[in-house]
């Protein structure tokens, strides 16, 4: 069995311990897709992802090389915090991306582009899809986080690969204080991110916006720090006018955790995600 190059990053944090975990296979070559499940299975965090060169199509469209992601649970087309990490692993281990700052990414979902800057990767967000929500669906959500209806200020579906019943919540206290019945989430099917934007979200010296993600149905209660959700957030609130162009996001202090995520829409109204990130474990895995 082969020795891989390995590293394990966390993501949206410059301390470790402060963000999300992320394992990294640096050369999947060879690998198939029940050998990468059964690793992601093993490895038991959120997400593993694996570096492989880019497909044919995708080295034409300029990608750098190609990642596979993979949860607990089967594969996924794209993910935020594995986006960046995985970026963050593939230039430690001395990738280098043909155009200086700027990455570009094969997944499953397309190309993804990132950019490298003042010691932060940030991810363009991808193009998101949003509906209103079911109100049956919206009430039993409603009940199962302990809400009152009259709580939620606003309410959307958002999809960006990853699909997210959003709701903005008018204090962090009240974001913070929650105590879903994560049985009740898994029971609905409903993947739930909760938000608070303060008045003063646009002094970015300091975290303005609160975010908490509850993925019971994907095997995960609460989610510490989360790309996907971050980047669909502000594809909502920006436009509406509910929070500014840039931000600061404050996301997994009720589980000891102090991820930070810097959301900024550019001039062309793009918006980007970003982090930093750091690397905890480096070596090598058999598989």
């Amino acid at each position: 069995m082969p020795e891989r190059a390995f590293q394990q990053i966390d993501v949206f944090s410059q301390r470790p311990g402060d963000g999300n975990p992320l394992a990294v296979v640096l050369d999947a070559q060879g690998l198939s897709d029940a050998d990468m499940q059964r690793f992601a299975t093993w490895a038991n965090l959120s997400e593993t992802t694996y570096l492989l060169p880019p497909t044919e199509a995708g080295l034409a469209a300029g990608a750098d090389y190609r990642v596979r992601i993979f949860s607990p649970g089967g594969e996924l087309s794209f993910a935020g915090h594995p986006t960046l990490g995985s970026c963050h692993a593939w230039l430690k281990a001395g990738g280098s991306p043909r155009v200086p700052g700027s990455i570009v990414q094969e997944c499953a979902g397309g190309l993804v582009r990132i950019e490298q800057s003042d010691g932060l990767l940030a991810f363009a967000a991808p193009p998101m899809q949003r509906s209103t929500p079911n109100p049956a669906l919206l009430a039993l959500v409603t009940g199962a986080l302990g809400l009152r209806p009259q709580q939620v200020l606003a309410a959307q579906v958002l999809d960006n690969g990853p699909r997210w019943l959003a709701l903005l919540l008018p204090s962090a206290e009240l974001v913070l204080g929650l105590q879903p019945d994560h049985a009740r989430l898994k029971d609905l099917g409903q993947d739930v991110g909760v938000v608070h934007v303060a008045p003063t979200a646009s002094d970015t010296s300091r975290p303005g916006v609160t975010v908490r993600a509850f993925a019971a149905p994907m095997g995960n209660p609460e989610d510490p720090v989360t790309g996907s959700l971050n980047g669909s957030l502000a594809q909502w609130l920006i436009p509406e006018g509910l929070a500014p162009q840039r931000y600061l996001v404050a996301q997994g202090e009720r589980l000891g955790r102090a991820g930070r995520v810097h959301i900024r829409q550019d001039e062309l109204g793009q918006v980007w995600v970003g982090g930093q990130s750091v690397t905890c474990i480096q070596g090598t895995a058999l598989l």
